[in-house]
């Protein structure tokens, strides 16, 4: 269907571009065949010597309200009559320069007679002379845009225009639709990778506690999202010794995961030839930073247990401290150490010691398990867990942080957690 250069818009026209479009298009959601069909079918009802189909990028501020310029204005894009040039060279592409950006950031459709004298042309092929652009919109809202280039002055009026609108409007569906599929195929690709990552987190945290004669250990740690950032750990020593670890990574996601996976490939290396907890936190604060961002760090508490006589040895970096519940009633927060992880490169941490009775029952744990809020805002806390433990000591451990995990839900009204959630009990039952 051939239309007379600059003719009117009738019905019939518009009937057969529907017709057109819906055949070309019917059998395909892949978003690059759709818009080489669209350019084709273009051809055939208008002329042009270039044109070019443009999609919007989704996760760029049109308007730029967030003052921060995108790397790229387009997402996708299919053209005729262009010589091809990187994204990064193009003005338009990169920075939504050019009469094309113009149409998307203003939503408005132009016709360009002499596009030599128009401050808003940007040059994409020397014999360009008239030009024509209309945006791509649905629902109110610009998906993309539509260029068409002449090499003859005013080679487009308001009867193209109309074409065109008419063209952008049948489009709009079958683009987003084209869209939304492939937006479908990336999330379940990152649902695979998500999912896969973490099978792998979660062998690195302990399926099953150590069997230590005279102790009852259990931990736990649920993470908020698919991956996290929380670890704990049980590292056998020699002399019969058990390392113990937990540790929190700022952030959240995959590259907390990634800061979390460094944290233990040290701790595991370095407690094998360092004795002292100290001195272990002490390189580990000095190496991790050649593994995370200016903005990364990690709290964490390391000790050493000696089952034999019920000593811990430990460093706390910059963590909320481990309680430490006696058999008699009073409660010990083990707070000797020094600040979190890959924040001062050269600090020197402090060991503290404490020695487990029998009854004595140590709990490790993170600030998602304290900084859980309820619907009206307020925290879970440091008492409402003392509380908790205090009314469930009878139980074995696995029980008491069964306990825990329910009256924090309870608390917050949610099954979910806003933060990772970790807690490692240790219990000395017999000398």
């Amino acid at each position: 269907m051939d239309l007379l250069p600059n003719a009117p818009l009738t019905l019939e026209t518009k009937y057969h571009v529907l017709v057109e479009i819906s055949h070309k298009l019917r059998d395909t959601l892949d978003l690059d065949e759709i818009l080489n069909q669209l350019l084709d079918t273009l051809r055939v009802i208008t002329h042009y010597d270039a044109a070019g189909i443009f999609v919007v990028n989704r996760d760029v501020d049109i308007a730029y309200g967030s003052g921060r310029r995108p790397k790229t204005l387009i997402a996708a894009i299919s053209q005729r009559g262009f010589d091809p040039s990187p994204i990064e060279q193009d003005r338009m592409l990169s920075r939504g320069d050019g009469v094309v950006g113009f149409v998307i950031k203003e939503g408005q459709s132009v016709v360009i007679p002499d596009v030599r004298v128009d401050s808003r042309y940007v040059i994409g092929r020397c014999e360009t002379l008239s030009e024509i652009a209309v945006p791509i919109m649905l629902n109110e809202h610009i998906i993309g845009a539509l260029n068409l280039e002449s090499d003859r002055l005013a080679a487009f009026n308001e009867n193209d225009l109309e074409l065109l609108r008419f063209f952008a409007d049948a489009a709009a569906i079958s683009i987003e639709k084209a869209v939304l599929h492939q937006k479908l195929i990336e999330k379940e690709h990152t649902d695979r990778q998500l999912k896969n990552a973490r099978e792998v987190q979660m062998q690195l945290v302990p399926k099953c506690p150590p069997l230590v004669p005279g102790y009852e250990i259990s931990g736990i740690c649920l993470s908020a999202f698919d991956i996290g950032g929380d670890y704990f750990d049980y590292i056998a020593l020699d002399d019969h010794k058990l390392g113990i670890a937990i540790a929190d990574v700022s952030g959240h996601g995959i590259s907390a995961a990634l800061v979390m996976s460094a944290f233990r490939a040290l701790l595991r290396t370095q407690v094998r030839v360092q004795p002292d907890p100290a001195l272990t936190v002490q390189f580990i604060n000095r190496t991790l930073p050649e593994f995370i961002g200016e903005s990364d760090f990690v709290t964490a508490v390391y000790g050493m247990l000696n089952p034999a006589n019920g000593q811990f040895t430990y460093a706390n970096c910059g963590h909320p401290p481990p309680l430490l519940f006696r058999a008699a009633g009073e409660i010990e927060h083990l707070d000797s150490g020094g600040p979190a992880l890959g924040v001062f490169d050269h600090h020197k941490f402090a060991t503290g010691q404490v020695n487990m009775r029998l009854g004595d029952l140590l709990i490790l744990y993170t600030d998602g398990v304290t900084e859980a809020f309820s619907p009206d805002g307020n925290s879970f806390g440091a008492e409402r867990l003392t509380g908790v433990i205090r009314q469930s000591l009878t139980l074995p451990v696995h029980e008491i942080i069964s306990a825990i995990v329910d009256a924090v839900k309870s608390f917050a009204s949610s099954d979910l957690f806003l933060d990772d959630f970790t807690l490692v009990f240790v219990r000395r039952t017999s000398h």
